[in-house]
């Protein structure tokens, strides 16, 4: 805690010393009293008059209470802020906080083969897996395990690192049409892609913390591997909701009167290592890690009312199109996947993102115009266009798929902190994938094979971003009509004097 500026996190200032009397009763009130009504000398509410019995002593208890501070979290102006609002009260104050890197902080720990065993979570999104997944901590766990995992043999300590992949917020997902074994595989598979075939996982969790879901055997699973003195590190990208979890498994795990982290859809609300006490018995010990500042995400560079509108929050449904060759799909003003070669005469694309991001369908050959009047408009995010060029350099990735079915998915474009595109089709097929440069964007197998029973038409999905700066464009055409007509107006109306003149001495002719 800090009382000296208000602007960086911990600021917490003790709140003014209230009078020793500010309790005491008033003087009681008389049936003679001006201001009571006629129904209180009638009697009919003569209780109002009485002193309520008990009162002076809960009175007390409650003043005892509160001076010893019992019953109260304390939290500093900022966690206040996050946890009853959902947002930072100085925002500017918080990009010049430093990012917290896993690597260099706990690193040299987990790469040593002695001291307390060490188990890593490792974190990932379930609606943007490739994005939010800590590759950098995977890899560091699987070096550590290659370089000491023949120790043992020559009897030289060999204490290595364990991971656990846990794969957050499922209930974001279809999970009616996924097989918890299929969603397992996948995961498991896309996190050797991210960290390399050489790291060995000791399980794969799906859990839901909001929902409840896997939390229980998560919690069996950490006790059972860190033993009774080990540590547990909670690692994942900004917003894959590790606070949340680790609030989750506290309430799982019975533990009673610990005040919970504090949880908000704001990236980086965890700041320093915490260390949450009493979850897993005995002297093991369990972490919670800032949030890794993933610069290849979207989600990296935008506003916080931007992410708003990013931000999945609840069960993702599907937006099919059927699209042919020089025809693409834009997802706000973030991402456009064009259709460049088909040896088909047609594919399906189906996008899963946020459904407060619209999308648009047309030509391809019609882009450039999409850029410039509609981005950061009809097309958002960004908000505003001057905001497009904020955001970096529009760049291009090429993609050549195929499939061979037309009534699943085949193949998922991901777009780290957005969503993905999944692909249907039975032959094959050149993709162009349009965003900002640094983007990370990956071709995988699809993770959710079904598609929208109704497709969606081309030109703007109906939303009330679109149907809100429609009417604004509309407006400022308007305007610019009605100033047109009144600059023709006021040129005709004004004639010089020797114009006059002439026109005078013409008609007097």
């Amino acid at each position: 805690m800090q009382s000296s500026d208000p602007a960086l996190p911990g600021f917490f200032s003790l709140p003014s010393l209230k009078s020793p009397d500010y309790r005491a009763r008033l003087a009681p009130i008389t049936a003679d009293d001006t201001r009571i009504s006629a129904s209180l000398k009638s009697g009919q509410l003569r209780e109002g008059l009485e002193p309520s019995r008990g009162a002076e002593p809960a009175a007390a208890a409650a003043e005892t209470a509160e001076a010893k501070g019992e019953g109260k979290l304390l939290v500093c102006a900022r966690c206040h802020s996050l946890r009853h609002y959902g947002r930072v009260k100085h925002p500017d104050a918080e990009r010049l906080l430093p990012d917290f890197d896993f690597v260099a902080a706990v690193g040299p720990r987990l790469a040593s083969p002695s001291g307390a065993r060490s188990l890593v979570l490792l974190l990932a999104d379930a609606s943007d897996f490739d994005g939010s997944f800590p590759r950098a901590v995977a890899r560091l766990v699987a070096a550590a395990d290659e370089a000491h995992s023949a120790d043992w043999k020559h009897g030289a300590p060999a204490n290595l690192p364990r991971a656990l992949l846990v794969v957050t917020k499922l209930d974001l997902l279809p999970t009616p049409s996924l097989s918890p074994d299929d969603v397992h595989a996948w995961a498991q598979s896309r996190a050797r892609a991210g960290a390399g075939a050489d790291l060995r996982l000791a399980g794969v969790h799906l859990v839901s913390a909001a929902r409840g879901w896997g939390v229980r055997d998560l919690l069996d699973h950490v006790r059972e591997l860190a033993g009774a003195r080990g540590n547990v590190w909670a690692v994942g990208a900004r917003n894959v909701g590790k606070s949340t979890l680790l609030n989750a498994i506290t309430r799982c795990s019975g533990v009673v009167g610990r005040p919970s982290l504090t949880e908000a859809p704001v990236p980086g609300t965890t700041l320093d290592v915490i260390k949450v006490d009493g979850v897993l018995g005995a002297q093991a010990k369990l972490f919670d890690t800032p949030g890794l500042l993933h610069g290849h995400q979207l989600t990296s560079r935008l506003t916080s009312e931007e992410m708003k509108l990013v931000q999945v929050r609840k069960e993702m449904r599907p937006r099919t199109y059927r699209v042919k060759t020089g025809q693409s799909i834009h997802i706000g003003g973030l991402v456009r996947l064009d259709i460049e070669e088909l040896t088909v005469g047609s594919i399906y694309v189906t996008v899963w993102a946020s459904p407060l991001v619209p999308l648009h369908m047309g030509k391809t050959e019609n882009a450039a115009t999409m850029i410039k009047e509609h981005f950061g408009l009809q097309l958002q995010p960004p908000i505003g266009q001057g905001r497009v060029k904020e955001l970096g350099k529009w760049v291009t990735k090429q993609f050549k798929v195929s499939g061979n079915s037309w009534d699943t998915n085949s193949k998922d474009i991901a777009i780290a902190g957005l969503g993905w595109f999944g692909i249907g089709l039975k032959g094959e097929a050149v993709l162009g994938l349009w965003t900002y440069d640094g983007v990370d964007v990956v071709s995988r197998s699809s993770l959710v094979h079904e598609r929208a029973s109704i497709f969606e038409e081309a030109g703007f999905t109906v939303s009330q971003i679109v149907s809100q700066a429609d009417s604004m464009t509309n407006k400022l055409k308007g305007t610019k009509k009605t100033n047109k007509k009144k600059e023709s107006k006021t040129s005709t109306s004004r004639i010089t004097a020797p114009e006059a003149a002439k026109s005078a001495s013409t008609i007097d002719a």
